[in-house]
């Protein structure tokens, strides 16, 4: 059977694909893609195979040779995508709804040993929910169907009716993947947990102690500002305390839930709890108050279903050895991504980051890494990580405003949220995290050492209370180590000019 004409002209039908060169054919997902009209989010890359002898990319095309052509068939190409594109639930799942179980059945019949048709088979049944009329495999290895050189496997788990180990990172309610890549083995390889306990190990209790209160008040604030919230400075620090706490207490949907209730203390103006209309993330028109969405919430009739999948999928992971940052990843994203509640979303999802690295021991007990605020640093990449996830879903679903001037969800959208590819979001956070762990963390413990040096000579020097010492050594640090015009007329008025360039020239020895 013959699903794609190798025209190459047929290919701008991948929008925001560079053009192939003539001779080339669609291989893989794309092929699968472009033959069955498939409704799906485009994966970041996809594969066509040239004239040339040589593998190569091409934008976003991964170019292989015309001996990597597969046969033109549906298994031709379902197998060159299991190969070498790995496992693409979205593009499967859409796939599977087009294709009468019939053509699978025979695929599996005719290499009922075959590796890529039990992989096949199980991703058939496992995606549809339905049983094929196939007998249960009795040869053959088992073989793991994530391949773990293309993409970060989970917790391995037998299926012995297809002589498949599954060891998909999550649940067929929600189950993210993410693509190995040079940029995350290299972030995974620098072992950046082992080196923030190892740095922290080297620092008194107490400056540790003090550095901890302090980052727990800027992420918070950070969160907030996020958010374009500026509240006063008692729910920052309530805030704060809560995220000191992430990682003690097991997450739920009803922890979930109590997180909104913390996040959002007066609630006369929204519904707290699961979303019950829908969901959109975006401005509305100033004139008609149209809704204009950047991102659409999954629909309220699926909260249930994706939020069960999440929590299961986060049991899974916390239970086995997969990288913490990477779960971090997948479980922080995928709630913001679904938005299950009517506001507080935001705040939740970054207080998730630190959930996981806590209860992953990613992070030095009594320490919680400042992510929001190095967020807040990296605002526009991180406001495009989120619309990279966003936007191409946008023309997959179908709404129209409601009363409210909300939106409402006309089509069927819950596998837009629970099947996606996270590998851009988890090298986002990776450089966060790096950033915290090289950058973040020391500077601010380096602060306080320096701070403590200065703080003994003025006391020494001069006999001033704490707090005016306190007050003194932060005017130097605003004004890169000189003491105001206005400070000095007014709170360090009898301060001598003799004492001022002393304890100036102290903080330019100490503090550079």
């Amino acid at each position: 059977m013959t699903i794609y004409n190798q025209n190459s002209q047929n290919v701008t039908v991948f929008h925001g694909f560079p053009e192939l060169e003539d001779g080339a054919c669609l291989a893989g997902y794309s092929a699968l893609i472009h033959a069955h009209d498939l409704k799906a989010p485009l994966p970041d890359h996809l594969c066509a195979t040239g004239r040339r002898h040589k593998k190569y990319d091409h934008g976003r095309w991964h170019i292989f040779t015309p001996r990597h052509r597969p046969e033109d068939t549906l298994y031709g190409h379902l197998t060159f995508a299991l190969k070498y594109e790995g496992i693409d639930l979205a593009v499967l799942n859409a796939l599977f709804q087009k294709i009468e179980a019939r053509k699978i059945r025979e695929i599996i019949l005719a290499e009922p040993t075959g590796r890529y048709s039990r992989r096949l088979w199980f991703l058939w049944e496992w995606l549809r929910e339905e049983m094929l009329d196939i007998e249960d495999a009795k040869t053959g290895n088992f073989v793991p169907l994530v391949n773990s050189k293309l993409q970060y496997e989970g917790k391995s788990c037998p299926s012995k009716r297809h002589r498949v180990r599954n060891n998909l990172p999550g649940t067929r309610n929600f189950c993210p993947l993410i693509r190995k890549t040079e940029k995350l083995e290299q972030y995974i390889g620098k072992t950046l947990s082992e080196k923030a306990i190892k740095n922290i190990g080297q620092t008194h209790p107490d400056l540790l102690s003090r550095a901890a209160a302090f980052l727990l008040l800027k992420d918070s604030k950070a969160s907030y500002t996020i958010e374009g919230e500026a509240p006063p400075h008692n729910r920052v620090e309530r805030w704060g305390r809560i995220i000191g706490q992430a990682g003690q207490r097991k997450l739920s949907i009803t922890e979930l839930e109590y997180l909104q209730k913390l996040v959002i203390s007066d609630n006369r103006f929204i519904e707290p709890g699961l979303r019950m209309e829908g969901g959109f993330v975006g401005e509305h028109d100033r004139s008609s108050g149209m809704p204009m969405p950047d991102h659409i919430s999954a629909r309220p009739d699926d909260l249930q279903t994706l939020m069960s999948g999440l929590i299961e999928t986060y049991d899974l992971l916390r239970k086995d050895d997969f990288d913490a940052v990477l779960m971090a990843t997948l479980i922080a994203f995928g709630f913001v991504f679904i938005h299950p509640f009517e506001d507080g979303n935001g705040r939740i999802h970054r207080y998730l980051f630190h959930h996981v690295l806590a209860e992953k021991g990613f992070v030095p007990k009594g320490l919680i890494f400042p992510v929001s605020a190095v967020i807040l640093d990296r605002i526009e990449d991180y406001k495009k990580i989120l619309e990279h996830f966003s936007k191409p879903r946008l023309d997959l679903i179908e709404w129209r405003p409601t009363e409210k001037n909300n939106v409402e969800v006309l089509n069927e959208t819950i596998d837009l949220y629970r099947y996606f590819d996270a590998t851009k979001q988890a090298e986002f956070f990776f450089e966060c995290v790096e950033e915290t762990v090289n950058k973040t963390l020391p500077e601010e413990v380096g602060y306080l050492k320096k701070y403590d040096l200065l703080n003994e000579f003025i006391k020494n020097y001069i006999d001033m209370p704490d707090k005016l010492v306190d007050l003194l050594i932060r005017f130097l640090v605003q004004n890169n180590g000189k003491l105001s015009k206005r400070a000095r007329q007014r709170e360090f008025e009898k301060l001598t000019d003799t004492e001022i360039r002393a304890i100036e020239q102290k903080y330019a020895e100490i503090f550079g």
